[in-house]
């Protein structure tokens, strides 16, 4: 399912506003990556997800963010596979929200 990103690309579609503390750190560092195209990629995941994630999907998320951006992009868009300690669930569910049906 692809799904469009905020007008402003280095800002939430969505507001923090309800989330707890962790979820509102998680969302800031998903919209404030480095690069443009990670924080559309992680951004847009976190607006429409996170509020949804369990603690253990929060977890992997955290993890994923732990990758510098050009790796991430790499593994995301397939320019390269993703090393086992990234190959995870949360990876694979980032990467099935960013592919169109």
């Amino acid at each position: 399912m692809s799904h469009s990103a905020p007008t402003n690309a280095s800002t939430s579609a969505r507001s923090s506003e309800g989330l707890d503390p962790r979820r509102k750190r998680i969302l800031f560092r998903c919209w404030h990556r480095g690069t443009k195209e990670m924080d559309l990629m992680l951004g847009g995941f976190c607006d429409a997800r996170i509020e949804d994630l369990s603690e253990e999907e929060l977890d992997g998320l955290e993890h994923l963010m732990d990758a510098a951006d050009a790796d991430l992009l790499d593994w995301l868009t397939g320019r390269k596979p993703a090393p086992a300690e990234y190959d995870t669930a949360m990876f694979h569910a980032v990467m099935a929200f960013h592919t169109p049906e």
